[in-house]
């Protein structure tokens, strides 16, 4: 998955207009819209401790083109462990990509209702009670003569519609919830090798792309990861779908950027690049730019501070494990300072993030009328 990270100022500016969390990498915007969700059914669980991520959009900016990574059923990293979904936002200059990520409680994914348990809020497809998932039988395709532990909890959703976005023309207007915000500050694993081979065999596949499929990928959704042998197709478009006649520029890219995943290359805070200042804030009220300002500068300090901290404490810790002379033991000092590393960015972004909305109360477009 393309996600892509942010080193230039211009990238970060749009990325404070688009509040979520996200793993990067190196940067792309893409000028037009993703296509609906397209509809189709979930396979069968494939056995017990499995959960749904549900299929979306990803783009290859190699070809200009989106294409659809199906859903499928991934075994959770650690137990208790939920998956928020990734998704598109718009960020003032184009869409954003904003990745998926594990934890204990689902974040912000823009609104988007993926269906099956992931309704634009939350996730209503199940729960971890005592070290083992209980599946909802009411939202999820469950075989309960191979898995006992299910429940049946009716889940109304009271707008349906497949679009794929939040915010920009035509998107939804949600915005995350404080609840939404804590849970992206939690600790976060990011996609396992499963979802990125996945993800990397659906960019490869010519069938995939939106300009073939017009919106219906001849395989929305695979019981296991990577496995399009056996997959279910879309029953339809989620809309129409109109491929832009002039595709030339419509990305943006940036260079270097934030561990993401399709490859780390960042493993250490200090191998970061320098925190980019937003811009001063102009709201047309003097006094009220100057208090916007204090609040900006005041949360660079402190996060500069942090990154100070994680720094110092990392390099300790790499010294020590150097002296230890066991490889082992050093790997896993590495994966552990990788993962502070894309959590510390990912929450730095977000508090930028949630300081651009409170400066842009009513920058987001209303929702659409239902269709």
């Amino acid at each position: 998955m393309h996600v892509r990270r942010i080193r230039n100022l211009m990238f970060v500016l749009v990325m404070l207009c688009v509040s979520a969390s996200s793993f990067a990498a190196i940067g792309i915007v893409v000028a037009f819209a993703p296509p609906p969700l397209p509809i189709y059914e979930q396979p069968i669980c494939p056995g017990d401790g499995y959960l749904w991520t549900p299929g979306y959009w990803a783009y290859g900016d190699d070809f200009d083109d989106y294409y659809w990574v199906p859903g499928t059923w991934v075994l959770a990293p650690e137990v208790g462990f939920l998956w928020t979904p990734p998704y598109w936002g718009w960020g003032g200059n184009g869409f954003v990509f904003y990745d998926g990520y594990w934890g204990q409680l689902v974040g912000f994914y823009g609104g988007v209702n993926y269906g099956f348990g992931y309704f634009g809020a939350g996730f209503e497809g199940g729960r971890w009670d005592n070290g083992h998932f209980f599946y909802n039988r009411a939202v999820m395709n469950v075989n309960v003569t191979e898995i006992h532990n299910v429940y049946n909890t009716t889940v109304n959703v009271r707008e349906v519609n497949h679009v794929s976005y939040n915010g920009g023309d035509g998107g939804i207007s949600a915005r995350a919830t404080p609840e939404e915000e804590r849970a992206g500050q939690e600790r976060h694993i990011a996609p396992v090798a499963a979802q990125t081979q996945h993800e990397q065999s659906a960019r490869g596949n010519q069938e995939l792309r939106a300009s073939r499929n017009q919106g219906r990928p001849p395989v929305a959704a695979t019981a296991r990861p990577g496995d399009f042998g056996h997959a279910t197709p879309a029953r339809e478009a989620g809309g129409t779908y109109t491929r832009p006649a002039n595709r030339g520029g419509n990305t943006m890219r940036t260079e270097g950027g934030n561990a993401g995943r399709s490859g780390s290359t960042f493993n250490h805070v200090r191998e970061l690049p320098p925190a980019e200042r937003a811009a001063a804030p102009n709201t047309g009220n003097p006094k009220q730019d100057k208090k916007y300002q204090q609040q900006q500068e005041k949360l660079y300090t402190q996060q500069d501070k942090e990154r100070q901290k994680v720094a110092k404490q990392q390099e300790k810790e790499d010294q020590k494990v150097t002296k230890q002379n066991n490889d082992v033991a050093k790997q896993q000092v590495e994966q552990r300072h990788q993962q502070q590393t894309q959590q510390l960015q990912q929450k730095h972004q977000q508090q930028q993030q949630q300081m651009q909305q409170r400066m842009q109360p009513r920058s987001q477009p209303s929702r659409p009328p239902h269709k």
